[in-house]
């Protein structure tokens, strides 16, 4: 069966997505470009996100001690193992918030990164305070030529949450950015955490809703998974009855309840995160990869006969 994103598989996944758009596999290089954060230099906040240590999800290569192509070059030998098919790539400026800055050093570090001659675009992580017209505008100059996707880190729909994880911004910020950016006809993702203090099952499913009204192009979500050394390790050992810590088997049912309601042209780019064991305060699944959590996953679509958007309703 041919779903409505156009191939055979249950879900609309990232790997099918660039398939179809460019007929081959696409792979990202995570640069990290030296940018801070407003919640981390006093403007919003300080101490970043409760949850937040980036390098826990920073790949070796990866350093602002290094130039953008070093990291690039680095990149590209470093997944040459694992992503033999790989042969173009995206420079993903992941670390930190990748718009906190003017435009001037942003055409700096994007346009480093694009004259690398197997860089065919970008994907930029940011926050959805960290954007403004000028930005935006530029931003739609780069995506008339190139593959360009903003990626905005919502964490939850709900402002309670987002207040209590130290995020210093509500959610109706994360829903005019988006919509400011694809006005502009700019791609645009979002990232979602499932687990969140606070925060119940039934809360993370009704979520659902609200983002398939959004016009997201792709959504990475997340289990939370408690990092060392984060505020919110200290939260969760102090009190952990605020959190839903999801066990192997319960979030891929979660997950499946969740991407039956989910809006089938949005690509799941992840349904699950991955950091290395050695960041992590609790349990790394018995150190599942993600490939073996996808094959779990799909494996349980094919079981109950199911597939993303099949309740979905407009």
């Amino acid at each position: 069966m041919i779903y409505a994103w156009g191939d055979s598989r249950r879900f609309n996944s990232y790997a099918g997505y660039f398939k179809r758009m460019f007929g081959q596999r696409i792979q990202k290089l995570t640069v990290d470009a030296g940018f801070t954060c407003p919640n981390r230099d006093g403007t919003v906040a300080l101490n970043g996100c409760t949850y937040c240590n980036n390098r826990a999800f920073n790949p070796s290569y990866c350093s602002a001690d290094k130039t953008i192509t070093q990291q690039i070059n680095e990149g590209i030998e470093f997944h040459a193992n694992r992503y033999r098919r790989a042969e173009s790539f995206l420079a993903y400026f992941q670390a930190f918030s990748n718009t906190y800055a003017s435009v001037e050093i942003l055409k700096q570090r994007y346009e480093e990164a694009l004259a690398h001659p197997k860089v065919i675009g970008l994907a930029i992580g940011t926050r959805p305070d960290c954007v403004n017209d000028e930005i935006l505008d530029y931003l739609a100059e780069i995506s008339k030529t190139k593959y360009l996707i903003v990626e905005y880190g919502i964490e939850s729909c709900y402002n309670a949450t987002l207040q209590r994880i130290n995020r210093g911004h509500d959610f109706e910020k994360s829903v005019q950015a988006i919509k400011a950016t694809t006005q502009r006809k700019i791609k645009c993702g979002a990232h979602i955490i499932f687990g969140l203090p606070g925060e119940t099952v039934k809360m993370m499913q009704d979520e659902v809703e609200i983002l398939s009204q959004l016009p997201l192009d792709t959504v990475k979500f997340h289990q939370l998974q408690i990092i060392k050394g984060t505020a919110m390790e200290l939260e969760f050992n102090e009190s952990p009855q605020d959190f839903h810590v999801f066990k192997t088997d319960e979030y891929i049912d979660f997950f499946v309840k969740f991407a039956e309601r989910l809006n089938p042209e949005i690509v799941v780019e992840r349904f699950a995160g991955e950091v290395p064991p050695r960041f992590l305060s609790q349990s790394a699944w018995n150190n599942l990869r993600n490939d073996g959590l996808i094959a779990m996953f799909e494996k349980r679509l094919e079981e109950l006969d199911t597939f993303q958007g099949k309740y979905f309703k407009n």
